[in-house]
């Protein structure tokens, strides 16, 4: 029980590490992250990673650095021993990924650690046993040059801990991407990652970070980034963004280097989104971005974690970064410059199809007619049985009693008469919303495809949906893992038989993304059907009457027919009252 009588206490040790071990060791991914950044500053020029269940149950990182020797081996454990850093003036100018000394002791605290190391110049290494921070063992171990490290069990002796860890493949999918950052970040570096036994990565040192992006990213991504460059005095910024011609409004893969560190800042975010062109809306380009600036003037030690980093001059690092995407761009700017104009876009009451001819053009005004004349009101659509709400039936309320289809305008919405009002629908949420709730009512229907699909995707995307392909094969995808980050798709849901099966899953993987965490299988479930769905918002539709017709009768069908999946209308209802009110017939 704690007290509260006022008085200040020391904490004991094993309580501060433990403290201290949560702002560092979050979870497996950040062992990895931590490792890995010593390895890197001990001059390595291979380093190799394995984890176990997601590194729950084992990170090893294998260097061929420098090495330490005993007295350093030992020295490391101590909580602020550093060999990074002498004064506080180096504080101001830190040129090295680690440099509290607080990495391995918060490890070795929380975990079974392990560590064997070796000088070059030694005959033979150290190694050390520590459990849940108590040194258990020091003895003599022969081992080539470098440095391995073993963390098995985390958080064995913070229980409280461990149940907020996520699933093994959730966590395997932090890692991956922890690993993904580094390895770019460091081209002339070899890696390699295994997970359970299972080789994930084995990427050579490459000649540049171009290559090193090809190897990581696929060859699909990698061509569609454009290379950029620019600079505003201290501040160099070099890399790739996506052309605007590939844009993809899902697209979140942003990967930002400050002097070889992952890092991330309000400036940097800013600086992209005001430099990248606004006609793309909303959407955030693919980037690889390198900012290179003397150590004094970037501090790095604003979060615990060495996330986030703060720049001395915020003006430079924006306008570098302006600079650099404009070199991006400009080869694209200056080619539409020379394109002819575009034809003038000319209006249309009805989409021109086979199935669908428009009517005559009406005269701008209508001609007076006498009363004997007027015409006839037409006979209301004729709406199938199941459409006509049941006043019984609360569960399941139709939208109208009965509906005539009146127009397709030229933006694209469908104009409705309805019992009570006019209605406008967005197609394109309709189709989102019926696709959302057959993907989840149809129990796994299958569409064989006549020649078998593949997708390859970046590691951290071919990692999440690894990790999902049980719920995704519910859903009625026939696929499996085809080689690194690759899949074959043999079937796929009935309901997007018409869209193309890689784009789908694309988009699958990229909303899985790592924020998500795990909520349970029914979460994922719903999580994926309403990426497939949204992949329907964006396709292209010829509509007629008869097809816009169609699909509102598939529409009132659905439990929740007003809103799309992600919660946008489906339908704006004006009543009658209210068209009355407008106009002063009330």
């Amino acid at each position: 029980m704690a007290t509260r009588d006022g008085h200040v206490r020391i904490l004991p040790p094993h309580v501060a590490n433990k403290i201290a071990a949560g702002e560092v060791v979050e979870r497996p991914a950040a062992v990895v992250k931590e490792l890995m950044e010593n390895s890197l500053d001990a001059g390595a020029a291979n380093i190799a990673v394995a984890v176990e269940q997601g590194g729950r149950k084992l990170v090893s990182v294998r260097d061929d650095g420098c090495g330490m020797a005993k007295e350093d081996a030992l020295l490391c454990l101590e909580r602020q021993a550093t060999s990074k850093i002498l004064d506080v003036e180096d504080i101001e100018r830190i040129d090295t990924l680690g440099f509290r000394g607080e990495a391995i002791p918060s490890i070795a605290s929380v975990s079974r650690f392990s560590l064997t190391t070796r000088r070059k110049e030694s005959d033979e290494g150290v190694f050390l046993q520590v459990n849940a921070g108590a040194l258990v063992e020091t003895r003599s171990a022969g081992s080539p040059p470098g440095t391995l490290v073993e963390a098995r069990d985390l958080f064995c002796n913070v229980p409280a801990r461990k149940k907020f860890l996520r699933s093994c493949a959730t966590e395997e999918s932090h890692v991956r991407g922890v690993f993904m950052r580094l390895a770019m970040a460091h081209p002339r570096v070899g890696f390699s990652l295994v997970s359970d036994g299972r080789q994930v990565h084995a990427l050579a040192p490459a000649k540049d970070e171009e290559e090193r992006i090809r190897d990581i990213l696929g060859r699909e991504q990698a061509d569609s980034l454009a290379p950029m460059e620019g600079a505003c005095g201290l501040v160099k910024v070099h890399g790739f963004i996506e052309r605007p011609s590939f844009l993809s409004p899902m697209r979140h893969e942003q990967y930002i280097f400050v002097n070889g560190r992952p890092a991330s800042s309000p400036s940097i975010a800013y600086a992209i989104r005001e430099a990248y062109p606004r006609k793309q809306g909303d959407a955030k380009p693919a980037a690889v971005i390198f900012i290179v600036l003397p150590p004094d003037q970037v501090d790095v030690n604003v979060h615990p974690a060495k996330r986030e980093v703060r720049f001395r001059d915020n003006t430079s690092v924006k306008n570098a970064i302006a600079k650099a995407i404009e070199s991006a761009l400009a080869p694209a700017a200056a080619h539409a410059a020379t394109d002819p104009p575009p034809m003038p876009h000319v209006a249309n009451t009805q989409p021109q199809s086979a199935a669908y001819a428009p009517p005559a053009p009406s005269p701008a005004w209508p001609q007076p007619v006498q009363p004997t004349e007027l015409p006839a009101m037409p006979t209301p659509m004729p709406v199938p049985a199941e459409l006509p709400i049941a006043a019984e039936d609360e569960t399941n309320p139709k939208p109208w009693q009965w509906f005539r289809f009146l127009a397709i305008t030229d933006s694209g919405y469908l104009m409705l008469e309805t019992d009570a009002g006019i209605v406008t629908v967005n197609p394109h949420a309709a189709r989102e919303r019926i696709a959302f709730e057959r993907l989840l009512g149809e129990n796994g229907a299958s569409q064989q495809l006549l020649i078998p699909e593949t997708v390859r995707l970046s590691p951290l995307d071919a990692a999440r949906l690894s990790a999902s392909l049980d719920t995704v094969r519910g859903l009625g995808f026939q696929i499996e893992e085809f080689g690194p980050c690759t899949f074959k798709i043999d079937a796929v849901p009935q309901i997007i038989g018409s869209l193309a099966a890689p784009d789908v899953l694309s988009t699958v993987a990229r909303d899985l993304s790592e924020s998500h965490g795990d909520r349970g299988a029914k979460w994922r479930e719903e999580r994926i059907a309403r990426s497939i769905a949204r992949s329907f918002a964006g396709s292209e539709m010829n509509m007629t009457a008869e097809s816009a017709t169609a699909l509102v009768e598939e529409l009132c069908t659905c439990r929740t027919p007003y809103v799309c999946p992600r919660g946008k209308p489906v339908m704006i209802f004006t009543s009658n009252r209210e068209l009355d009110r407008r106009f002063g017939r009330a």
